[in-house]
C-alpha cells in the first residue's frame, strides 16, 4: 500500500469515541442538525480518519505528554525526524522557539519529541480545540482561535510567560500555504510572540520545519480562496494530510538565540514578526546562520 493511502491502525479498541463528528454536528448544529444527510457525516468521519485515531488514543489512552508522542511518531507513523543545531536550545533559561507550520499535525509532535530531548519542561501554545487531546494536555497552553479569549485563558497566557517553561508556538495560527509565487509558506505571523518575548525578558529561537502537504490541500485551499469562500473547509483535510505523512522524513533546524533587546522600536511589533519569520525560513537554506 502506498503512503498516500497508508492507514495506521494500531491495536486496542475503545467503546468511547474521542473524536466524534457526530456529536460534534449535533453540539453545535442545533435545529438544523437532523437535517445534515448522513452520508456527510459518514464521509467526513473517513476523511479525518475518525476510527483510526480513536484507536490510537485508546492504545496510548495511559501514556500523557512526551512518552505519547514518541509511541504515536515512532510506532505508528514511523516517520524519520532529523534535529540540526538541536544545541541551540539552551538546557535552562527562558526562552520561546516561533516556527513555521507547513503540516497541521505530524510537525507540531515533531517538534515536542525533538525540544522534550533537550528539554522536559515544553510547553505548547495551541489551539483551544487540541485539548480534545487528554493525552497531551500537559504540554497543551490553549487559546481561541475563533472567538475571544476569557479572562481565564488570558491569565493562563500570562502566567506562561512569566514562567521558566520552554515555550513552543507557531506564530502563524494557520498551516503553511502555497502563495501566489508557487512557494509554500506560512501566512502573516501575528506580532504577540515578540511582544511577550520583549514584555517578559525572552529571546526566541527560531525554528524552521521542513515539510508540505499534498497538492490536493493546496490546491483546495486556492479554489476555496478564488470562489470568496470564508469558511476554512481545507482544514477539515489536515487528519487526511498528516496520515499521507507515515514513513516519510521530516528534519528539524534549530537557529540562533535571538535576545529579546534585538527587537527595539526600529520596528514595530508586527514587523518584527515578519522578520523573525524571514529569519525561520532563511534556516531551510543555510541551517548554520
Amino acid at each position: 500500500m502506498s503512503n498516500k493511502n497508508k492507514e495506521i491502525v494500531p491495536s486496542g479498541q475503545s467503546s468511547k469515541n474521542i473524536i466524534d463528528i457526530d456529536e460534534v454536528f449535533r453540539k453545535k448544529g442545533g435545529n438544523l442538525y437532523p437535517f445534515i444527510p448522513a452520508f456527510l457525516i459518514k464521509y467526513l468521519k473517513r476523511t479525518i480518519h475518525q476510527d483510526t485515531i480513536n484507536k490510537a488514543l485508546a492504545t496510548y489512552e495511559d501514556l500523557g505528554g512526551l512518552e505519547f508522542i514518541e509511541s504515536i511518531l515512532t510506532h505508528d507513523f514511523k516517520v524519520d525526524i532529523e534535529a540540526k543545531n538541536l544545541d541551540n536550545i539552551p538546557p535552562t533559561g527562558r526562552y520561546i522557539l516561533a516556527s513555521n507550520h507547513p503540516l497541521g499535525g505530524l510537525d507540531g509532535m515533531a517538534l515536542m519529541h525533538v525540544a522534550g530531548k533537550k528539554r522536559k519542561d515544553i510547553k505548547f501554545i495551541v489551539n483551544d480545540i487540541l485539548l480534545e487531546l487528554k493525552n497531551l494536555q500537559e504540554i497543551f497552553v490553549p487559546v481561541n482561535k475563533h472567538g475571544r479569549n476569557t479572562a481565564d485563558s488570558v491569565r493562563v497566557i500570562e502566567e506562561l510567560y512569566q514562567s521558566d517553561n520552554l515555550i513552543l508556538i507557531f506564530p502563524a495560527g494557520l498551516v503553511s500555504r502555497k502563495q501566489k509565487d508557487g512557494v509554500i509558506k506560512d501566512l502573516h505571523w501575528k506580532k504577540s510572540f515578540i511582544t511577550k518575548a520583549i514584555k517578559h525578558k525572552r529571546d526566541i529561537i527560531p525554528v524552521y520545519i521542513d515539510g508540505k502537504n499534498s497538492a490536493f490541500f493546496y490546491n483546495l485551499a486556492w479554489w476555496r480562496k478564488k470562489l470568496r469562500i470564508s469558511a476554512n473547509i481545507e482544514m477539515l483535510y489536515l487528519p487526511d494530510e498528516m496520515f499521507k505523512q507515515a514513513d516519510k522524513k521530516i528534519t528539524i533546524t534549530f537557529g540562533k538565540p535571538i535576545p529579546y533587546t534585538f527587537f527595539s522600536k526600529q520596528h514595530t511589533h508586527d514587523q518584527w514578526a515578519q522578520i523573525v519569520k524571514e529569519k525561520v525560513y532563511e534556516l531551510g537554506i543555510e541551517p548554520e546562520i
